[in-house]
C-alpha cells in the first residue's frame, strides 16, 4: 500500500465476523469514510439471502462492481468497505479498479461465528448460509496487500489489531 495516500481497505470474511463493527471502527480512527458494503446489494441479492439461498458469482457481479466504483472513487483520499470478498478472484476484481487497496481478513472459528449470527438481530442473512460462505472462503494469498486478524476479541481489540495492520504495510 502507497504511504504517500490516505488507507483504501476492504474489511472481509464471512457474515458474522464483525465487518460491520470493526469496519466503522477502523474508518473513525484512521479518519477516512465508510460504506457498508451490504447497502450496495441489489434488492434480488436481499431477497434471495433471506430466503435462504446463497448468492452465486453471477449474483455478485453487481455488487462487486458498485464495491469496485465505491473503491476507485476513493483511492486518493481513502476509504472502509466492508465486503465478504470470499474468493481471490472477487478480490482480484476489487484490486483492478483500486491496485492500492488493502485487505484485513476477519477470521473466526466456524463455531464462533455460527454463535454471532445465531445471537444478532435485524440482519438479512441467514445462520444457515454460514456454511456456504465458509466453502467459498479463500484465505489471502501470500501474494495479495493485506492480513488475516483473529476475531475472537473484544471488537475494540480487533479494530486495534486492524489498524496496526493497516498503518504499518
Amino acid at each position: 500500500m502507497s504511504h504517500h495516500t490516505a488507507p483504501l481497505v476492504v474489511v472481509m470474511g464471512v457474515s458474522g465476523s464483525g465487518k460491520t463493527t470493526v469496519g466503522k471502527l477502523l474508518a473513525r480512527d484512521l479518519d477516512v469514510p465508510y460504506i457498508e458494503g451490504d447497502d450496495l446489494h441489489p434488492a434480488a441479492n436481499v431477497a434471495k439471502m433471506r430466503a435462504g439461498d446463497p448468492l452465486d458469482d453471477e449474483d455478485r457481479r453487481p455488487w462487486l462492481d458498485e464495491i469496485a466504483r465505491w473503491l476507485a472513487g476513493h483511492a486518493d483520499s481513502g476509504g472502509v468497505v466492508t465486503c465478504s470478498a470470499l474468493k481471490r478472484r472477487y478480490r482480484d476484481r476489487l484490486t483492478t479498479a483500486a491496485p492500492n487497496v488493502f485487505f484485513l481478513h476477519l477470521d473466526g472459528s466456524p463455531e464462533l461465528i455460527a454463535a454471532r449470527i445465531t445471537a444478532r438481530q435485524g440482519h438479512f442473512m441467514p445462520p444457515e448460509l454460514l456454511h456456504s460462505q465458509f466453502a467459498d472462503l479463500e484465505p489471502l494469498g501470500d501474494d495479495e496487500a493485506g492480513a488475516a486478524i483473529p476475531v475472537d476479541g473484544k471488537p475494540q481489540d480487533t479494530a486495534a489489531l486492524a489498524r496496526a495492520a493497516v498503518t504499518s504495510a
